[in-house]
């Protein structure tokens, strides 16, 4: 099994070191033909207009597109959050659009405003989560099929809608391997479903 990780920008190595650790194979992911034999992808943090601007200029916004839209799992930290919502408060710049929820970026400020904190995340266990934060968006609603498995302050920072799954934090910045491990089951679970 091979799980993808779009590198044009961002923490893409720390996703890769999280991927092996549970010995899953990662690979850095910049061109379309590179999609080919894929079971999942991971979209790191990073700046979401600039990430949807070269996923644009490389061509692989609509593959990326596609491939989620036919099932394949989609994992968005932070930037990636951005980019998988339908919607993006103040912005029309390019992005996915697959997870029926509108996100506001930067939404807890600044990059001095960057903080940790632990969120009880019920789907993956009763253990809390500590999450880095750092110019982290929010999603400001999430429609079903779209469902909010985690809050903070009131406001949804981790969602997934079926193959779909994002968080408003950084996961790779972590030694907490719950959620990349989370990941990987429902890349699991997909591939089951389609006889792999």
């Amino acid at each position: 099994m091979k799980i993808g990780v779009l590198a044009m920008q961002g923490a893409f190595r720390e996703h890769i070191k999280s991927l092996a650790a549970l010995e899953v194979k990662g690979e850095e992911i910049r061109h379309p033909e590179q999609l080919q034999g894929l079971a999942g992808l991971i979209i790191p943090g990073g700046e979401s207009t600039t990430i949807g601007k070269l996923m644009v200029e490389f061509g692989l916004l609509e593959p990326v597109r596609e491939m989620a839209a036919a099932g394949m799992p989609v994992f968005g930290t932070c930037a990636g959050m951005v980019l998988l919502a339908r919607d993006i408060s103040g912005s029309d710049q390019p992005r996915l659009g697959l997870m029926h929820a509108r996100v506001q970026r930067n939404a807890f400020g600044r990059q001095v405003d960057s903080f940790e904190t632990d969120l009880d995340i019920p789907a993956l266990g009763e253990e809390p989560y500590h999450a880095v934060f750092i110019r982290a968006p929010y999603l400001e609603n999430v429609e079903p099929p779209a469902q909010s498995l985690a809050t903070f302050r009131g406001k949804t920072v981790m969602a997934r809608q079926g193959n779909l799954l994002a968080t408003a934090f950084h996961p790779e910045l972590t030694d907490d391997l719950r959620l990349h491990r989370y990941f990987v089951a429902m890349v699991q679970t997909g591939n089951m479903a389609k006889g792999r």
